[in-house]
């Protein structure tokens, strides 16, 4: 996919679109059902800024006379897009929603609230799915309402699910 996205032949706004509904589905599988660790964010990061600069090409600086690449503020100026992470905290309140109205007597509705038992190993505890939902309904605006009773809505949730 390199030599298409940095093809002279083939415009900007194909390219963003090729990265939409090619690239970013496949960069994107299962994200929204996991964790994101500090270190899968800066990846995450990184291969969009990657992708952005192969469609928009290297600028050049008219003083000096040499080329040069985007900076992350021009990349997100420059693509109208959604930024990655608004993409995954999308799909992840829209499954969140779908799973939290399946009810308790499914396994879906278990694991997303279930507790887990046994012996806690040591050290910090993990960032747990559940903690990431509740901190992406307070990005959204949502902190103060139990997310289980928001999901429950479905149109006030499909509303917050197009961040």
């Amino acid at each position: 996919m390199q030599n298409l996205l940095s093809s002279i032949l083939i415009s900007k706004n194909l390219k963003i679109t090729i990265y939409r509904t090619i690239i970013l589905p496949v960069a994107l599988y299962g994200r929204e059902t996991c964790t994101l660790t500090l270190r899968a964010e800066r990846s995450l990061r990184v291969f969009e800024n990657v992708v952005l600069r192969k469609i928009f090409g290297p600028r050049r600086v008219e003083v000096a006379g040499v080329w040069r690449k985007l900076y992350k503020e021009e990349l997100n100026g420059l693509s109208s897009s959604h930024n990655i992470f608004r993409v995954i905290k999308s799909r992840r309140t829209r499954w969140t929603g779908h799973a939290a109205r399946l009810g308790e007597r499914r396994g879906v509705y278990g694991v997303l609230v279930g507790k887990h038992e046994g012996k806690r190993p040591l050290g910090r505890p993990k960032c747990r799915w559940e903690d990431n939902i509740k901190m992406d309904f307070q990005e959204v605006g949502c902190g103060v309402m139990d997310w289980k009773e928001l999901a429950q809505d479905r149109n006030r949730c499909g509303h917050l699910c197009m961040l």
